[in-house]
């Protein structure tokens, strides 16, 4: 959901899975931990505030499905690899790792001298514990499916650990990145409060949390890479309306916002030691259309919600000029994309498709989306350029959790109430499967995943299957590119737009960056 998330994208994005089966271990990189000299510069007892525009949901590092869940996550919790500001995998509790040549068995070997943040020696035995949390299917996890084809975890010593899966997984190490290391002491004592009460070896752990509002981390004096963290504390602030957040980064009172409202960034750069970062991403705007309710249920009126948007509009208007139309299932820095065409603006080809499915009128629905008020401009966009053929939309807004509680209280298709839900996407993973199958497979109905359109096609599960079987990559980019073009001919979304990410930050702090997928890196976060 970036809902992710989250959920952003980079140059080394498209091949990073790749890459890390080449790459066999390497030290850790800036991103992911650091130099001698780390903490020069930092100031004792400084904190920093960052002002976010929707709520952290859950600190759940094995449930976490949007962005800001997960950069929240990620202070605290860190997983045996991580990802670079590229989203390139580097290694992290794991110094490195060996596949066996037929892709079925992966042994990691493990970092020294390791502990929770309550004391708990990190070892084989805790990737064990983690490992069997995520998989048992009474936690019903949103990371279970990543894991549900590791058939065994053995731990042949303290700091060895040796996965066989029972099938190849080509996506199997950046799935291994997205799972941080809860204390296996902090699981039998917590048990479900876990997602409240984060305990892992990051360099941050939690302080306050007050829901709706603020997450506090502080400073984990025991972190195990020397100088690390540069501050104290982090904030972060869910500050829903942007001229809100606009004006705590002119103050001072936020070192660092984001998103920073695109149709203000020309005006704010450079100005009261405000700086303005962008960054290409992986982050794909869309709507998604219940292909099980009527009228949604006919291609025909789906392809005629794609015509009837003005896409180039869009993001001259919604975004201020800063992003891409949409051009597939995916963003052209994910892995495998493959551009598609079609569903260029025409209002008559629309009115067409519409009539010759029944609805010459047009009809009345419903489109969902968050509070905040780039989400509801976008929704407004959407709702004026479909109300000239006739579709009349209904708008409603909701903060965040709220928004999740409705979309998986509905445990079958046929309970489910959404129509329509104007949201974007990311890959956290970082790898094709994580931009399609959570999204498209037809085994991730809400709650179990985020295909939220509802979309079932055949072939399309069967493709996905055989994608992540694939060892050979030139046969995975087919495949992918098979799946790209029958979802975009279906058409169970709205193709809007690929953002380009836009943040800002005051001159005094240094560090902090937004990755491609739309997280929040503050790992070397320091005041000047």
């Amino acid at each position: 959901m970036l809902l992710v998330i989250v959920a952003v994208v980079a140059a080394g994005c498209g091949n990073s899975n790749n890459e890390a089966k080449n790459s066999g271990s390497a030290s850790p990189s800036p991103s992911a931990g650091a130099s001698a000299s780390a903490g020069a510069g930092a100031k004792d007892g400084k904190g920093i505030t960052i002002a976010i525009n929707t709520n952290i949901i859950t600190l759940d590092p094995h449930n976490a499905s949007d962005t800001h869940s997960i950069s929240a996550a990620r202070t605290m919790y860190e997983g045996l690899l991580g990802f670079d500001e590229n989203m390139n995998l580097v290694p992290v509790l794991a110094t490195e790792y060996k596949i066996s040549d037929d892709g079925l068995v992966y042994t990691f070997t493990l970092r020294d001298n390791v502990k929770f943040q309550d004391g708990t020696d990190f070892n084989a035995e805790a990737v064990k514990a983690n490992i069997a949390r995520i998989q048992d299917e009474k936690n019903n996890l949103r990371l279970r499916r990543s894991f549900a084809k590791v058939a065994k975890v053995e731990a042949p010593d303290a700091k060895t650990v040796v996965f066989t899966l029972s099938e190849p997984y080509n996506a199997f190490l950046n799935k291994v990145a997205m799972a941080g290391m809860i204390s296996p002491k902090a699981l039998t004592e917590s048990g479900a409060d876990i997602a409240k009460k984060p305990v892992g070896t990051g360099p941050f752990k939690l302080k306050d949390w007050t829901q709706g509002d603020s997450l506090v981390v502080e400073k984990n004096a025991d972190y195990w890479q020397q100088g690390f963290p540069k501050v104290e504390s982090v904030t972060f602030r869910s500050v829903p309306e942007n001229g809100s957040r606009i004006a705590m980064l002119k103050t001072g009172e936020a070192d660092f916002i984001y998103p920073l409202p695109t149709e203000q960034a020309s005006e704010v750069e450079g100005k009261d030691g405000i700086s303005v970062i962008k960054t290409d991403s992986t982050i794909v705007r869309y709507v998604t259309l219940n292909t099980m309710k009527k009228p949604f249920d006919d291609v025909k009126v789906r392809q005629a919600i794609n015509y009837a948007i003005n896409k180039e509009a869009y993001i001259k208007v919604v975004k201020s000029g800063l992003g891409v139309k949409l051009d597939s299932t995916m963003s052209s820095k994910t892995q495998y994309y493959s551009q598609q065409t079609g569903y260029d603006y025409d209002l008559e080809k629309a009115k067409q498709l519409l009539a010759d499915a029944g609805y010459p009128n047009g009809f009345s629905a419903e489109i969902w989306g968050e509070n905040d008020s780039e989400t509801i401009k976008g929704m407004q966009f959407i709702q004026q350029q479909l109300a000239l053929v006739g579709i009349k939309l209904d708008v409603k807004s909701m903060e965040g959790g709220t928004l999740s509680d409705q979309i998986n209280a509905a445990k079958t298709p046929e309970e489910a109430k959404i129509q329509m839900w104007y949201v974007s996407w990311s890959p956290s993973s970082g790898d094709a499967d994580g931009a399609t199958r959570g999204l498209f497979s037809s085994e991730m109905f809400p709650p179990a995943g985020s295909n939220t359109a509802y979309y079932k096609n055949a072939s399309v599960d069967q493709w996905i299957a055989d994608a992540n079987k694939a060892t050979d990559a030139e046969k995975a980019k087919a495949i992918y590119a098979d799946i790209q073009k029958t979802i975009w001919n279906d058409a169970p979304w709205a193709f809007m737009g690929v953002d380009q990410i836009i943040s800002g930050s005051r001159s005094t702090l240094e560090g902090v960056k937004v990755f491609p997928d739309g997280s929040i890196n503050v790992l070397n976060a320091q005041v000047k």
